[in-house]
């Protein structure tokens, strides 16, 4: 059951940041399902509460299967505790502790000080990838940052003139916009927005709860006023980091609803970037280009995961754009390599997807 309790709680992917994914599944002492549920962020009552308005009295000493801890604090609902302790649950089966410290293990102890009997650590590892963005964002204050690269099999993004459309397949594509709906915010560079023109949405016709970030870093604010990302600035939400002060093109962007947000190192400044994206509750960031921008983060040690994926072409030549830019390592002993490995096949592409382990 404990399956389920995932199962349910991914059904909500894309609805309920900056929240947690949770979902709930109610078994009676006879062994049957008599309630589920799943948290939305809109719907604002919570996973437990659902299954247990299911249950009923069937409830009572029923064992309450639940993919993250239940929270005992008063916040957009009362506490998740007083419900099942309420209902008569006997038994609670959870894997994993809520990284919020609010909630952080006070919910556990206040299930097994009303005699509910708490077990933990079941399907521990699927539980923390599910809401890995969550916990990375509550333990560390920034956000969960995915490099996405889509590339030739000789590690090229574009032809040395820039072109990039397309070098992956449709099934690669479509995988990119269900990536793109799991995240809080898309990143770019200002050479990729300049020169590519993205619109940078969410097309996956998938709900979500908060619209997609569109996030640049361009210091030299050269990003056109035609260009789609300005002229849907007021539609979808829109940020540009950059080192310069004040300017008419600065004063000309926030004209078309444009978020101007200037530092002394602008977008050079990742550390300082995804802070300031952690302040906004923005708890996920897909980086999807271009290879400066990915070498960047690649020289910064700022990736958590990344997904390349791979098409079965050649593009060649020196002048032709890497994936990864950057200043790189000079010693294969130093090289990230990936945990974790997910090999996939994509139509004739290939998706690889890991998590980087820093070599000292």
């Amino acid at each position: 059951m404990s399956h389920r309790a995932l199962e349910l709680a991914a059904k909500a992917i894309g609805q309920v940041s900056p929240s947690p994914l949770v979902g709930c599944v109610i078994v009676s002492d006879s062994g049957e399902i008599v309630g589920e549920g799943t948290y939305y962020y809109d719907k604002t009552i919570h996973a437990e509460v659902i299954a247990l308005d299911q249950a009923g009295a069937m409830a009572d000493g029923a064992t309450a299967y639940i993919s993250l801890e239940p929270h005992s604090h008063h916040g957009r609902t009362p506490p998740c505790t007083d419900a099942l302790i309420k209902a008569g649950i006997k038994r609670v089966v959870c894997p994993i502790e809520d990284p919020n410290p609010l909630v952080s293990g006070k919910g556990f102890e206040t299930l097994r000080q009303n005699g509910i009997e708490v077990v933990t650590g079941v399907l521990k590892k699927e539980a923390e990838k599910l809401n890995e963005k969550f916990i990375h964002w509550h333990k560390n204050g920034r956000p969960f940052v995915h490099v996405k690269i889509a590339m030739s099999l000789d590690g090229k993004i574009a032809t040395k003139k820039g072109e990039s459309k397309w070098i992956t397949g449709p099934g690669s594509r479509a995988v990119v916009q269900h990536l793109r709906h799991e995240y809080d915010a898309i990143l770019v560079g200002g050479n990729t927005a300049f020169l590519d023109d993205p619109s940078l949405t969410d097309r996956s016709e998938r709900m979500r709860h908060r619209k997609l970030v569109r996030i640049i870093l361009d210091n030299s604010l050269r990003l056109p006023l035609r260009s789609q990302l300005v002229q849907s600035a007021s539609k979808f939400p829109t940020i540009v980091f950059t080192n310069q002060g004040d300017s008419e093109s600065k004063r000309r962007l926030e004209e078309y609803g444009v978020e101007i947000v200037e530092t002394k190192e602008g977008g050079r400044d990742l550390r300082m970037v995804l802070k300031e994206l952690g302040t906004r509750k923005i708890q996920s960031v897909l980086v999807e280009g271009g290879g400066e921008v990915a070498g960047s983060f690649h020289d910064a040690k700022l990736i958590d995961k990344v997904s390349f994926f791979v098409a079965p072409i050649i593009i060649g030549g020196k002048e032709a754009p890497a994936s990864i830019g950057g200043t790189g390592v000079k010693d294969l002993s130093r090289a990230m390599r990936l945990r974790t490995k997910d090999v996939i096949h994509r139509g004739e592409d290939i998706e690889v997807t890991g998590y980087p382990v820093w070599n000292e």
